[in-house]
């Protein structure tokens, strides 16, 4: 038969709670994964023991849970192809555990939507370590999500896409998972500088971003590790601003938020709907340029556009002196004096580290990572961070280990 218990964490009078439903064919199993999950706060906890032949851990549910953490049995095949019967949206988020074959299990848990597989016996950290990263992907869902970071150059070559690179890179190892979006639609260089092979664009996505999921976002996505995703165009693809709607970059910027944590957005410099609509939603924007006159005189031009015309606060806005030179004859005081920024951001003159970064496709933390420009990365994004981030899933890491990434 199958049975429900519920036993809610939260006050009755507690609406926020977000129901957990945990599914097994093994009575112990769903006792001590019950006491496990139940000192999670922000969750009403139920427990459904599956003990006649039904293989469909969502069988006959006249409500589906918001979380679905499975224990799967030596049926392990049948109750994971059961929940691929399921229409996409009505799957709950997923968790796994029990007997496993290690390979063939973890994909088709993947396919059937798992966020994390945790191997028995299940430590207690583990289990509310993944539990607490379902529940804050689901309030990014139904709230504002994971951060928008804006990169720009102020003149052309300035470094925004290495800036923009290596702060994506340095967000996914110390900040949770992140996607590297390049909106330079005609001349973008992410993936290069990372050196993966795009085998979807972002135009593929633009184009039906209204039927896309998070999971299907992530798989349009080209796989740096485990937490950077980077999606981009393919070379020799034409892409044109305006076959792209501003609601396609609204939506794709939308889903982006409530799947990762951060999505780093590399911008052209140039000012139409899709940088404008970028600009606008961020939530931090880093405007860089070197120490020149003529460096000076366009960012001077653009502050005034973004301010005046776009109405972008001033608190959203960093300047980032890209090469920083103390000698040089445009002084920081200069820059802050005509940018009305008072602590412009530097990064120093380190040009053979970054040049053979670059020309490598590899991030400057993996290739030098005691180089000067190296720390400064580090420092940037641990100021933009604020706070410890907390680490990768377990079900990540394994399927690093487990297929590359």
């Amino acid at each position: 038969m199958l049975s429900s218990r519920v036993a809610p964490v939260a006050a009755p009078e507690e609406k926020t709670a977000m129901r957990l439903l945990i599914s097994a064919r093994d009575q112990n199993a769903l006792n001590h994964l019950k006491t496990l999950s139940q000192s999670l706060p922000g969750l009403q906890v139920s427990t459904r023991l599956v003990s006649n032949g039904h293989t469909d851990p969502l069988y006959g549910l006249e409500q589906m849970p918001d979380f679905l953490l499975l224990r799967v049995s030596h049926l392990w095949r049948e109750e994971l192809a059961a929940l691929l019967l399921h229409p996409l949206k009505m799957r709950p988020p997923l968790l796994v555990c029990g007997p496993l074959d290690e390979r063939e299990g973890m994909r088709l848990a993947m396919q059937a939507g798992a966020r994390d597989f945790l191997p028995e016996p299940v430590a207690p950290e583990e289990l509310q370590a993944a539990l607490g990263r379902m529940l804050m992907e689901a309030h990014a869902e139904h709230g504002a999500g994971g951060k928008l970071v804006a990169v720009m150059n102020a003149k052309g070559g300035s470094g925004a896409s290495m800036l923009a690179c290596n702060l994506a890179h340095q967000l996914s190892v110390r900040a949770g998972r992140t996607q590297l979006l390049d909106l330079d639609l005609q001349f973008g260089s992410v993936t290069h500088c990372l050196d993966v092979q795009p085998t979807h664009s972002h135009m593929e996505v633009l184009q039906q971003i209204e039927s896309l999921d998070g999971m299907a976002l992530r798989g349009y996505c080209s796989h740096f590790s485990p937490s950077l995703h980077v999606l981009g165009g393919r070379s020799g693809e034409l892409c044109l601003a305006q076959d792209v709607r501003m609601e396609q970059l609204e939506g794709l910027l939308r889903l982006g938020r409530s799947t990762y944590d951060w999505v780093v957005a590399d911008l052209p410099r140039q000012i139409d709907h899709l940088t404008g609509a970028t600009l606008e939603h961020a939530d931090h924007i880093y405007i860089v340029l070197q120490q020149s006159l003529s460096h000076l005189k366009d960012a001077t031009h653009l502050l005034r556009i973004l301010r005046d015309d776009l109405g972008v606060q001033s608190q959203r806005l960093q300047i980032v002196v890209n090469r920083y030179d103390k000698s040089a004859a445009v002084s920081l005081k200069d820059i802050s004096e005509a940018l009305r920024c008072p602590d412009p951001y530097r990064l120093p003159n380190d040009y053979t580290v970054v040049a053979e970064s670059q020309n490598t496709g590899t991030p400057l933390e993996l290739h030098a990572p005691r180089a000067a420009i190296t720390q400064a990365m580090r420092e940037l994004s641990q100021n933009l961070i604020g706070v410890q981030a907390h680490q990768q899933g377990l079900l990540k890491r394994t399927f690093s280990r487990l297929f590359g990434g």
